[in-house]
C-alpha cells in the first residue's frame, strides 16, 4: 500500500477543462438566460431579432468579410461540415487532408459516403502536420484549421493561394475566435458554439464566401440531398437561411446563450482579446512543460501548436516503458484521480487519438485556474507513478 500524498492546497475555481462543451464564460450563471424567447416561435418578429442578432455579433466578433454569408444550421459543426460536402463537391477533383480524427471523419464521408472519384488523400500522424505544399489547388481542399484531438494547427493561410481555382472549405470549430482564421483564403468556414465560446451544442455556423455561393448556385451534385442539407432550390441559394429563418427550429435557449457568449467576448475587447485570452492560457501550460520532465506536447513543432485544444503525452520513462494498453491505463487513472479530487473534470485524451491528457485553454478558460491546475497534474502523476512502482 502506497502512502497517500498530500494534495496541493488551492483548486481552480472552475476546473471544467473539456475539449467540448468548453468551459462557459467567466461569471456566467443561468440567469444570463432570463430573457430568452422560450415558448415563442423562431419565426415570430422577435425570435427572428434574437437569432439575427446572433448572427450580427458572429460578423462583428469574429470579423467575417461584408459579402460573406453567415448561417445557423442543424446539428453543430459536423452538420454545418456536411452540408458543405454533400451540397458542393464533386464539381472538381478533391485534397483532404487529415491529421486527427475529426478530418478523418471527412476524409471517410467524402471517399465511402459520397463516393466520389477524384480523391486524394494528404495525412499525417498524431501530433504532426501534412506537407501542406503538395496540396493541388485546382481541386477543391477541405481540412481542419486546428485539430482538436491532436493539438495541431495550421500556423496561418499563407499556404493557400489568393488566385485558388477550387473552393477551400474549413472546419474551423476549435479555432474560431482564438486563432488567425485568414477569410480571404477561405470559402467555407465551419464551427458551433460549444467550442471557443463555451456555448450550448447542437447547433453550427455556416459561413461561405461569394465564390462558394456561386458554386452552389451552378453545380447540381448528382446525388439526393436531405432537406436539412439543402442550401439552394430551383438552381438559387435559399438566402433566408442566412437572414434568421433557419432550416429547423433551433433552441431559443441556446440563441440567448451564444448571444451572451459574444457580448462577453465584446466587453472583453473584441476578437484579439479573445486570442490574447487563449494565448496566455497557452503561456501557463507551455511554462509548466518546460519545467516539468513526465510530459510533452503530442505537436511536435511549437509552431502548429494549438492554444485551445493543448494535448500532451506522458513521456516518463517508467511509463513509456509500459505496453500501449498500460500507458493508456496510467493516463485514465490521471484523469480519474483529478475527476474525484475535483480538480480538473474531461481531460482525458480523446478516444482516438495517441493516449495522455488534453486540457482545454480557450478564452472562456481563466489563466490563474490553469495555473492552479498544474500543481494538481503533478500531484496525480507522482501518486500514479507510486502507485505504479508498489504494484511492480
Amino acid at each position: 500500500m502506497t502512502e497517500q500524498l498530500p494534495a496541493p492546497a488551492v483548486k481552480p475555481a472552475n476546473s471544467n477543462f473539456s475539449s467540448g462543451p468548453c468551459a462557459k464564460r467567466p461569471g456566467w450563471t443561468v440567469a444570463a438566460l432570463a430573457n430568452a424567447l422560450t415558448g415563442r416561435s423562431h419565426r415570430s418578429k422577435p425570435g427572428k431579432a434574437r437569432i439575427q442578432r446572433a448572427i450580427d455579433l458572429t460578423r462583428e466578433l469574429l470579423e467575417v468579410p461584408a459579402d460573406y454569408l453567415i448561417g445557423i444550421v442543424p446539428a453543430s459543426d459536423t452538420g454545418a461540415v456536411e452540408m458543405a460536402l454533400w451540397s458542393m463537391l464533386g464539381a472538381r477533383g478533391v485534397d483532404m487532408l487529415a491529421w486527427e480524427s475529426f478530418g478523418e471523419g471527412w476524409v471517410t464521408d467524402v471517399t465511402k459516403q459520397l463516393k466520389l472519384a477524384d480523391v486524394r488523400v494528404i495525412k499525417a500522424p498524431y501530433g504532426a502536420l501534412p506537407d501542406l505544399g503538395q496540396v493541388d489547388f485546382s481541386h477543391d481542399v477541405v481540412f481542419t484549421w486546428n485539430g482538436t484531438t491532436s493539438g495541431v494547427r495550421v500556423p496561418n493561410g499563407d499556404w493557400i493561394p489568393a488566385d485558388r481555382e477550387g473552393l477551400t472549405i474549413c472546419d474551423a470549430t476549435s479555432a474560431a475566435f482564438a486563432q488567425n482564421l485568414d477569410f480571404a483564403k477561405l470559402d467555407v468556414v465551419t464551427f458551433s458554439w460549444q467550442k471557443v465560446l463555451g456555448g450550448e451544442a447542437a447547433h453550427g455556423i455556416l459561413i461561405l464566401s461569394p465564390r462558394a455561393v456561386e458554386r452552389l448556385e451552378t453545380y447540381k451534385p448528382d446525388r439526393p440531398l436531405p432537406k436539412i442539407f439543402r442550401l439552394t432550390k430551383g438552381g438559387k441559394l435559399l438566402a433566408e437561411v442566412f437572414e434568421a429563418a433557419t432550416i429547423n427550429t433551433p433552441s431559443m435557449l441556446c440563441i440567448e446563450d451564444a448571444i451572451d457568449a459574444m457580448e462577453w467576448g465584446k466587453a472583453t475587447g473584441g476578437l484579439k482579446a479573445m486570442q490574447a485570452r487563449a494565448d496566455a492560457n497557452f503561456k501557463v501550460l507551455s511554462d509548466w512543460v518546460g519545467r516539468t520532465a513526465w510530459v510533452a506536447f503530442l505537436a511536435a513543432d511549437p509552431k502548429t501548436r494549438s492554444n485551445t485544444s493543448v494535448c500532451f503525452s506522458i513521456v516518463d520513462p517508467e511509463v513509456t516503458a509500459l505496453d500501449a494498453d498500460a500507458q493508456a491505463g496510467f493516463a485514465k487513472a490521471i484523469v480519474s484521480r483529478l475527476d474525484k479530487a475535483g480538480a480538473a473534470h474531461d481531460i482525458g485524451a480523446y478516444k482516438a487519438a495517441p493516449s495522455g491528457l488534453r486540457i482545454w485553454a480557450g478564452s472562456t478558460v481563466e489563466a490563474s485556474d490553469l495555473a492552479k491546475l498544474t500543481p494538481w497534474l503533478d500531484w496525480a502523476f507522482a501518486a500514479e507513478k507510486a502507485a505504479l512502482k508498489a504494484a511492480a
